[in-house]
C-alpha cells in the first residue's frame, strides 16, 4: 500500500480521456488486424458522438434507474467492521438487475449499438455475469445475441449458461487453450471480424483495443460517482481512506476508482495470485492493447489460474497498468483459500453472499486488517454469489 502522506494532494490527472490513439501513458493503443481497424474507428467516433449527446446520456440514465435499479446502495457493514477492526462500506453492485456491475456497461453499449444501426451483439464471458447482462440487454433491445464461453467455465457456471439461453442468447463453447475467459475473448473477436457491419462486439471489461478500455470505464464510472456522493453524505471529509475492488480485466475497479482518482483515497486493486498480471509487471500485447501480461521469457502468454472464472485472465486493462506504473493505485494478490474464507466471512457476518470475484477484495482487507485498523475502507461488492454456490459446496462441505 502507498503511504497516505504521499497522497496528501489530490491527483487530478488520472482517469480522464486517453490520448487520440487510445493510450494511458505507455499502455493501451489499437493492436488489431487491418480488417478490424475500421470497426474500432467507427466505434470510437460513435462513442464520442453519443457521449457528448445529452439525449443519449438522458436515455442511458433512465435505463440505469428504471431498468437496472440504480443507484445501488452503500451498506455500512457493522458486523464485519467489528470483527475486522476496520470500518467497511460496501457499494452494493450485487443488487443491480442481473446481479452485478456488468449491466451498467452493457446497457450503454447496447444503446450505442442501436444508435449505430447494429442488429446483433456478440460477447465473451467468464463467470457468466457479463454474458447474462448482454443477453438481457439483447432481449430488451430486440437484438440477436451470441456469447462465447470457455468449456471449463461452462461446466463451473451452469446456472448462468441456462440463464443466457433462457434470455434467448446462443452460448458457444470456446474449446482452445485453457478453455476459459482468454479463449472466449479470442473467439468473440474472430466472430466480430466477419460480421462487424451488422454486429457490435459488447466487450465486458476495460481491456481490448481503443476505444473499449476508455468506453467501458466511462459506462462503469457511475459506480464511483454514486459512491462519491454517498460517502460525502456519510463520512466526515467525504472520502474513505481506501477504495478497493477485485481486478481481472478490471471494469468494476475502474468504475469505482474513477470516482476517487482525484482525491486522497488510496486505490487498491486485488488480483488472484494465479492471474496477477500487474504483479508480474511485464508489458505485452494481448487482445488489442499493450498492458501488463502474464508471459514467459519467450513472450508466450501464460495460463491464468483462479477459483473465480471472472478473474481467470492473464492480462489486465491498460489503464490499471498505467495506475500501477505511476503509483496512483497499488495492486495486491490473494490466494484461492483466502478468497474462500472471505466469501464465508461476508455471508456469516452480514448475511450477504457475494461473488467470488469481490471476495478477493475482502480477502485482502481481512489479511491487512492490522495495517488498516481504525480506517474506513470502501469495498466494491461487484456481484452476488448465487452463481458460485454450487462450486463452493464442494469446498465448504
Amino acid at each position: 500500500m502507498t503511504d497516505p502522506a504521499a497522497a496528501a494532494d489530490p491527483v487530478t490527472e488520472f482517469m480522464g480521456e486517453p490520448t487520440a490513439d487510445g493510450r494511458f501513458g505507455e499502455f493501451g493503443g489499437m493492436f488489431v488486424p487491418e480488417t478490424l481497424v475500421p470497426a474500432c474507428q467507427e466505434l470510437d467516433r460513435a462513442f464520442r458522438s453519443a457521449w457528448g449527446d445529452a439525449a443519449f446520456r438522458i436515455e442511458l440514465d433512465r435505463l440505469l434507474r428504471d431498468y437496472a435499479g440504480r443507484p445501488s446502495p452503500l451498506t455500512e457493514c457493522e458486523n464485519l467492521s467489528e470483527e475486522l477492526g476496520v470500518r467497511i462500506l460496501a457499494k452494493r453492485e450485487d443488487l443491480n438487475h442481473t446481479g452485478s456491475h456488468k449491466i451498467n456497461n452493457v446497457l450503454g453499449q447496447a444503446l450505442l449499438a442501436q444508435r449505430m444501426g447494429k442488429t446483433s451483439l456478440v460477447a465473451e464471458t467468464g463467470a457468466g455475469q457479463h454474458g447474462v447482462a448482454t443477453a438481457t440487454a439483447a432481449a430488451l433491445f430486440g437484438m440477436d445475441c451470441i456469447v462465447y464461453m470457455g468449456t471449463v467455465d461452462i461446466a463451473r457456471q451452469e446456472l448462468n449458461v441456462f440463464r443466457m439461453s433462457l434470455l434467448g442468447a446462443e452460448v458457444r463453447a470456446a474449446e482452445s487453450g485453457s478453455c476459459t475467459l482468454k479463449d472466449a475473448v479470442n473467439e468473440a473477436m474472430r466472430h466480430w471480424v466477419a460480421v462487424a457491419d451488422t454486429t457490435h462486439y459488447c466487450l465486458g471489461s476495460v481491456m481490448g483495443p481503443h476505444p473499449y478500455p476508455w468506453m467501458v470505464r466511462e459506462f462503469q464510472r457511475v459506480i464511483g460517482e454514486e459512491a462519491r456522493r454517498q460517502c460525502g453524505a456519510l463520512l466526515e471529509g467525504g472520502v474513505p481512506d481506501v477504495v478497493t475492488a477485485a481486478v481481472g480485466g478490471g471494469s468494476n475497479a475502474a468504475g469505482i476508482f474513477a470516482g476517487f482518482a482525484d482525491t486522497t483515497a488510496e486505490l487498491v486493486g486485488v488480483e488472484p495470485a494465479g492471474g496477477a498480471a500487474i504483479g508480474r509487471a511485464v508489458p505485452g500485447i494481448v487482445h488489442g492493447s499493450r498492458s501488463y501480461l502474464m508471459q514467459d521469457e519467450w513472450g508466450q502468454v501464460l495460463e491464468a489460474e483462479s477459483i473465480s472464472a471472472g478473474l481467470d485472465y492473464p492480462g489486465v486493462g491498460p489503464e490499471h497498468s498505467h495506475l500501477a506504473a505511476t503509483g496512483r493505485a497499488t495492486y495486491e494478490q490473494v490466494t484461492d483459500s483466502e478468497v474462500v474464507d472471505a466469501f464465508s466471512l461476508l455471508a456469516r457476518t452480514e448475511g450477504i453472499i457475494g461473488a467470488l470475484e469481490c471476495a478477493h477484495a475482502l480477502a485482502w482487507v481481512s489479511r491487512a486488517r492490522s495495517e488498516l485498523a481504525g480506517r474506513t475502507v470502501l469495498l466494491n461488492l461487484s456481484g452476488r454469489g448465487d452463481k458460485d454456490v454450487d462450486q463452493l459446496m464442494g469446498i465448504l462441505t
